[in-house]
């Protein structure tokens, strides 16, 4: 069986790969990013591990052989579904390797921005705390969580990893369903009013479809409380970049950290690439699912994929 590894990179270059040569004849690229550059790296490979590459019948129609997609991710937004079921092509994801990474930087970034630490961090280091003839320094006001409303668009396993850690703060939770079909009785299930209006912590966790696309949007926005902090680790889409970044010129809300955009990486023509003001606004570059356990659980999960494909099994086949 051939493996074509399109993306290997973005396992890491610290997180070994070699697993899959024992499931058969493996080529390895370190990125791979244009349709012309996937039909030329699979030819006759059987199997395809890939994560952003564009996997449709632009880039696949000359791959006869292709029978199975690996995502190294939980993600296919890259994925044609319905053409790769016309052809016969299974599509397997992995599932629940970054929920704890994920849940973990969704309260980094709201820590950090919550209690200020970009101003006091350089406060220290820019000399004015050795300067001054105090030993404390709370000049901005920061507040607890404990007590705040903590609401949450998507109660999936990393939604309810965060409304576990939420909970563990002391704080409320409520949540909106994207869909409607959400069976969680754990917390309040709210409108997307209340939702908006009512949480002083926002963590969006749902996947990317035409139902989440733009969901935080200029009108989303202005029903926000002024003090409310937006946190994005779901998809670019959800939050529309523009909208944000007037939003939080404005004051409309205290603060945003996002993990993912509209365009990876952050493009110069993005606004949000303007903002400089760290106490405001954390970027983070797409790595809240990265750690090195994570990453690790992501190959061994496509590795059984594979492996359970050659058994003629469906292992977390999401086309079927």
């Amino acid at each position: 069986m051939k493996i074509v590894l399109l993306e290997r990179n973005s396992a890491g270059t610290d997180v070994p790969v070699d697993c899959f040569n024992e499931l058969g004849e493996v080529t390895s690229y370190p990125n791979t990013v244009t349709a012309q550059e996937v039909a030329e790296r699979v030819g006759d490979a059987d199997v395809i591990v890939c994560n952003k590459a564009p996997m449709r019948e632009e880039s696949l129609k000359n791959c006869p052989n292709v029978k199975l997609i690996c995502e190294l991710a939980t993600g296919y937004d890259n994925c044609d579904l319905a053409y790769c079921k016309s052809r016969g092509i299974k599509v397997a994801n992995v599932v629940d390797y970054s929920t704890a990474m994920v849940a973990q930087h969704t309260f980094t970034l709201a820590l950090a921005l919550s209690q200020k630490l970009p101003y006091y961090d350089e406060y220290v280091k820019s000399g004015a705390y050795s300067a001054q003839d105090r030993f404390s320094n709370f000049d901005r006001p920061f507040y607890e969580l404990e007590g705040k409303t903590w609401g949450i668009v998507g109660m999936g396993n990393i939604g309810r990893r965060a409304a576990a850690i939420a909970t563990a703060f002391g704080c409320k939770v409520i949540f909106y369903s994207i869909t409607g079909k959400s069976t969680c009785t754990d917390y309040p299930q709210v409108d997307r009013d209340t939702l908006l209006k009512e949480s002083d912590f926002l963590s969006l966790h749902c996947p990317l479809s035409d139902l989440s696309r733009n969901f935080i949007d200029k009108e989303a926005l202005r029903k926000m409380k002024k003090t409310a902090i937006l946190i994005n680790v779901a998809r670019g889409p959800v939050v529309n970049n523009a909208d944000l970044y007037e939003a939080l010129v404005a004051g409309e809300i205290q603060a945003a950290g996002l993990d993912v955009l509209e365009k990876e990486p952050l493009e110069l023509s993005n606004p949000l690439s303007q903002l400089k003001d760290s106490n405001k606004l954390i970027i983070t570059p797409h790595l809240a699912w990265a750690s090195v356990e994570a990453r690790t659980r992501c190959v061994q999960g496509v590795y059984e994929n594979i492996k359970a494909f050659m058994r003629g099994e469906n292992r977390n086949v999401v086309n079927l």
